[in-house]
């Protein structure tokens, strides 16, 4: 799992049929030591309702494909939590909201 900020959605009036009824988001990569967006933004399926500003979790590859929502669909990114806080090393570095 990792952690990204949702920048965007998608939408797709046109899509492969078990797409239809997914929400897509756009995410950006967030640096687990500064907080701060690095790296491309790529499109992910959302399975939790995650918004736009909000920092989720989300897992790539063949382990996007192992939820109940995904199974068995073409999809290579899913968002499968929004964070509310990350404690490291004893010290909270990140709360919602904030």
């Amino acid at each position: 799992m990792q952690l990204a900020k949702v920048i965007g959605s998608v939408i797709s009036t046109r899509k492969c049929d078990r797409l239809e009824g997914m929400k897509l988001l756009v995410a950006i990569p967030i640096d687990m030591d500064t907080f701060s967006e690095k790296g491309a933004p790529f499109i992910a399926v959302d399975t939790v309702g995650a918004g736009e500003g909000e920092i989720v979790m989300w897992c790539g590859g063949s382990s996007s494909r192992a939820t109940e929502m995904t199974t068995n669909k073409p999809v290579d990114a899913t968002i499968i939590g929004i964070v509310d806080n990350v404690d490291i090393l004893g010290k909270r570095v990140f709360t919602k909201g904030d």
